[in-house]
């Protein structure tokens, strides 16, 4: 598989990670034995670049990956993160003292004395960026951590922090559903020589060869999402037909066509899809060997157009702690 590099300076990883919340069970049961031969399966496609995060399934992700860490001795990059305290309603955390403690336990269960990248999961605005990327820089020479990234932020909080202390990677959604990346912070992270690290960029699997049934989605994060309750996710499904009858036509799998967009956007994005199948992982791999022509790109802009999707990405609950700028 082709290669990107993880922010100016960073190691050079695989053009597609994978993202490892679905190994907790957030998008329905699994078992540690099928996520490890989907890691398996992931590291046969070339894929070397593995996201987690301490808050899924409240430190399950992170447990599993470590075990088949431990049992594979792989050469691959590590990224997690921190700074979600689970409630009702959940909060955020930037203190010293507790990422720093939150870091301890991560690397416990990874198995490890270091992750090549920490991101602040979302931003804890009672803690000032100052502050929170001083944290951020003694970690990087303790050797904790390789460096650092943000997530669900602003350009101008990556511009901020960039300034006081140079960023590996900024994670946010971004997908043919969801393009609000394109205003601004796409360019930044270009322009800061900063990896762009999309999560669920094949729209949660919406972008499937099958249309999802409403019953397949009462899962608790899609059940209680905006577009993926009626009468918004049967207008989604009606839009997102076209762009499955695109992808028949020219002979690949619909959620390859959409990941092979996201690579597109730039040399700079990393992509990490999530999946608990180990053939569907295959099938997601092959999106960095497939080239969209100009024609291509504008046929797709013609089928989904930016802000084609019916409801907001996250519900007033779901967007708690993310950083609004457009």
């Amino acid at each position: 598989m082709q290669k990107r590099e993880l922010g100016a300076g960073g190691p050079m990883v695989s053009a597609i990670g994978l993202g490892c919340m679905s190994f907790a069970g957030a998008f329905g049961p699994t078992t540690e034995a099928e996520s490890h031969a989907c890691l398996d399966a992931a590291l046969a496609a070339g894929i070397d670049f593995f996201d987690t995060a301490n808050i899924y399934g409240m430190g399950v992700s992170e447990t599993v990956l470590g075990r088949w860490l431990a049992s594979r001795r792989p050469r691959v990059v590590i990224a997690t993160k921190a700074s979600i305290v689970n409630g009702t309603p959940r909060s955020f955390d930037n203190s010293e003292a507790h990422l720093r403690a939150e870091l301890e336990g991560s690397l416990r269960r990874l198995g490890r004395d270091h992750v090549e990248l920490f991101y602040i999961h979302r931003r804890d605005v009672r803690v000032p960026l100052e502050d929170v990327v001083g944290t951020l820089a003694r970690l990087i020479e303790e050797g904790k951590i390789g460096g650092y990234g943000l997530s669900e932020v602003a350009p101008s909080t990556l511009r901020r922090a960039h300034a006081l202390h140079p960023c590996r990677a900024v994670q946010n959604e971004y997908s043919l559903w969801t393009r609000q990346p394109e205003l601004g912070l796409i360019r930044a992270c270009k322009e800061l020589g900063v990896a762009f690290v999309p999560f669920s960029p094949v729209g949660r699997g919406m972008f499937g060869d099958t249309a999802l049934r409403l019953d397949q989605v009462q899962d608790g994060f899609r059940a209680r999402n905006p577009r993926f309750t009626e009468p918004n996710f049967s207008a989604n499904i009606a839009l997102i037909d076209g762009f499955r009858a695109y992808a028949r036509a020219r002979g690949v799998p619909t959620a390859q066509l959409a990941l092979a967009w996201v690579l597109a956007q730039g040399p700079h994005l990393i992509p990490i899809p999530g999946t608990r199948s180990a053939a569907h992982l295959a099938e997601l791999a092959g999106a960095a060997k497939l080239v969209l022509t100009p024609a291509d790109l504008a046929e797709i802009d013609r089928l989904l157009p930016p802000g084609f999707a019916h409801g907001d990405r996250y519900s007033d609950d779901q967007i708690r702690g993310v950083e609004r700028y457009c």
